[in-house]
């Protein structure tokens, strides 16, 4: 991405942040990001119909042996025929199927919802009308003809069949068998419901999945003011300061979409933790992980930040790595699972409009409970689930399959969370957890054994300590486990890694974006990916001695750096009493030399701290000047 599409998309996500904030004294912050995600992805899949209105109303009128979509000019008796059979070929479904585009029925249109919400309550907007589904594109089946279709027998292309009916103005029987009775306006949020209603009928994939915002109550003139808003953004055909850009409607959108997650776990503080992880932290377990081709599963999913980061990671990877990033998606499998039923929808409405393809189970439920995938073995498992959950425990888990390194404590969840992470993992699969420190250290509840256990498997691969005020929800220290089944280095493309554990300690590293919360820089990313990447490849001697220099560009050997990294085989770590805190085995970074000889900077010192008290002494006997002055002694 260049800096002037960084720019566009900076520019937008300001514009569109500030006309959906004006919401906030009206609704809860839990609730109103739904009224404008929803907004957003009506506005969204409008565009993107729409642009592929655009390309397909190009398709038939333009001559070429190999275009079928074509329409000849001739084939129809007068101008007004030949346009009204454009038309018409506009409103086939499969057209827009093919593209994978959300076929948007014309009550869901934006230019609709613009147009009749600033209608007066009461008005009669259409008729009652049958849905629109199911309709077959005219051209399907049939054999092209030189020009690229047979024409029909009176010379005309039998477009009409399956087509999407005029969908504002013809009449339906009502369910008495009765003429179609007139639709009134009865709310903006009622009309913002009944497009999310027929979007639903129409696409599979979406069904019971867009949040309806009647609920909401939410006034008829902010609704209104917020869709004007909206209406001066397009997802297609992007354009900034005159020069077009190369974005498409779907990227846009899904980096407004990540965006406002991000901003509406600020927002809601604790609760936003939930459903939203710190982009920085999931792109740097999945630079870690290097999910290329296989099952990525994540059983704590909230809005599915790391399907969308193992998503990008393939297109970000796409010219190192030499291939087609569409072609390499189609290897990746998504699996997930969530409890919070709107949460549950956030995340396969954030799926759908990146066109991944997901499986999270047939419902919202609870993991540990009622597994949705209980036959998955993922190649890929990563999670954030919520830090030291205490309300966890059912006497139906006791004696659970999950649990072959011990019973997790009933009044703490972590290792409840790896442990059913490592039951989905697959022979040679690879797995990120997030947890709080205490899960590298605790020996309260069989939490130690639980930890000497996994250690004795040698199931343990690297651990990485987290800085603090990474978390919009928390403050509690976190680190990232990293596990895997097999350590032998087998195919040949990692090295023989058993009874080793790479000890990483990050938290020193990242920035403060602002007050209160740290982020990583793709530098910060890179170090750590780059170090577990180096200390895994095959070939690599992996020396005991700390102290060395740092490691360089990607691809160079791994070093044992002080206060960074440190690779410690099992005997170590027993020493240590299974305690698995990189502080431990990582040691103190060496210090810069200033070349500056001790007497000498003792003296500069010294003289300089004088100067200091002597400044204080000042400052302390003018303050009690200005007291006295107004009649206070101290």
């Amino acid at each position: 991405m260049n800096t002037t599409e960084q720019q566009f998309l900076k520019e937008l996500d300001d514009k569109l942040w500030k006309a959906a904030d004006k919401l906030r004294a009206s609704l809860d912050a839990a609730n109103y990001k739904h009224v404008v995600l929803g907004l957003i992805f009506l506005k969204y899949v409008s565009d993107a119909f729409e642009e592929r209105q655009q390309a397909l109303l190009a398709l038939f009128q333009h001559d070429s042996e190999k275009n079928i979509y074509y329409l000849p000019r001739e084939d129809y008796g007068s101008d007004e025929a030949y346009q009204q059979a454009l038309r018409e070929e506009l409103e086939v479904l499969d057209y827009y199927r093919e593209a994978n585009v959300f076929w948007v029925p014309k009550p869901a249109r934006w230019s609709t919802l613009k147009e009749k919400a600033a209608l007066p309550i009461g008005t009669v907007l259409w008729q009652e009308e049958p849905s629109a589904n199911g309709k077959e594109p005219s051209a399907k089946g049939k054999e092209p003809s030189a020009k690229g279709k047979e024409p029909s027998a009176n010379g005309k292309e039998p477009s009409a069949k399956g087509k999407e009916p005029s969908a504002l103005n013809r009449k339906k029987p009502s369910a008495n068998g009765k003429p179609g009775s007139e639709v009134k306006l009865r709310s903006v949020s009622w009309l913002v419901d009944n497009a999310l209603d027929e979007i639903e009928k129409s696409n599979a994939k979406l069904k019971g999945i867009l949040n309806r915002i009647s609920q909401y109550q939410l006034d008829n003139d902010k609704l209104i003011g917020l869709i004007n808003s909206f209406s001066d953004t397009s997802f297609a055909n992007p354009v900034y300061k005159g020069e077009p850009l190369s974005l498409h409607s779907k990227d846009i959108l899904g980096h407004v979409y990540e965006y406002f997650l991000g901003q509406f776990a600020l927002a809601e503080g604790k609760q936003g933790g939930q459903y939203y992880t710190p982009k920085s932290i999931v792109s740097l377990i999945v630079e870690m992980l290097e999910p290329y081709s296989g099952r990525v599963y994540d059983p704590a999913m909230g809005s599915g930040g790391f399907f969308v980061s193992s998503d990008r990671f393939i297109e970000e990877h796409a010219s190192e790595q030499h291939y087609d990033a569409a072609e390499q998606k189609k290897h990746i499998s998504v699996y997930g699972q969530e409890s919070n039923p709107t949460t549950w929808k956030l995340a396969a409405m954030n799926m759908a409009i990146r066109g991944i393809d997901f499986n999270f189970g047939k419902k919202n439920a609870d993991t540990f409970l009622d597994d949705q995938h209980p036959d998955l073995r993922a190649d890929f498992v990563m999670a954030n689930p919520p830090f030291n959950i205490k309300d966890w425990w059912s006497e139906s888990l006791a004696d659970d399959v999950r649990w072959q390194h011990g019973t997790p404590p009933k009044g703490n969840a972590n290792f409840g969370w790896l442990q059913h992470m490592l039951h989905h993992l697959a022979p040679t699969g690879s797995m990120a957890l997030l947890l709080a420190n205490g899960s590298m250290s605790s020996n309260t509840n069989n939490e130690g054994e639980i930890r000497r256990r996994l250690i004795e498997a040698d199931l343990v691969e690297c651990m990485v300590a987290l800085p603090g005020q990474l978390f919009t929800n928390t403050q509690i220290p976190a680190c990232i486990w990293f596990l895997t089944k097999d350590k032998s280095g087998k195919d040949g493309k990692k090295r023989d890694r058993r009874d080793d554990v790479l000890f990483i300690d990050a938290r020193n590293l990242g920035y403060m974006k602002d007050r209160v919360l740290r982020d990583f820089t793709p530098e910060d990313i890179a170090k750590v990916a780059d170090t577990l990447h180096a200390w895994r490849r095959a070939g690599a001697q992996v020396p005991r001695r700390p102290g060395m220099a740092e490691s360089g560009p990607k691809g160079e050997a791994y070093a044992d750096v002080a206060g960074f990294c440190a690779s410690v085989d099992f005997q170590q770590i027993a020493k240590h009493d299974f305690v698995l805190t990189p502080g431990r085995y990582v040691g103190a970074a060496e210090q810069e030399k200033d070349g500056e000889p001790f007497a000498e900077k003792m003296a500069r010192l010294t003289e300089q701290l004088k100067e200091q008290f002597e400044e204080s002494d000042r400052l302390e006997a003018a303050i009690k000047r200005n007291l006295g002055g107004l009649g206070y002694e101290c």
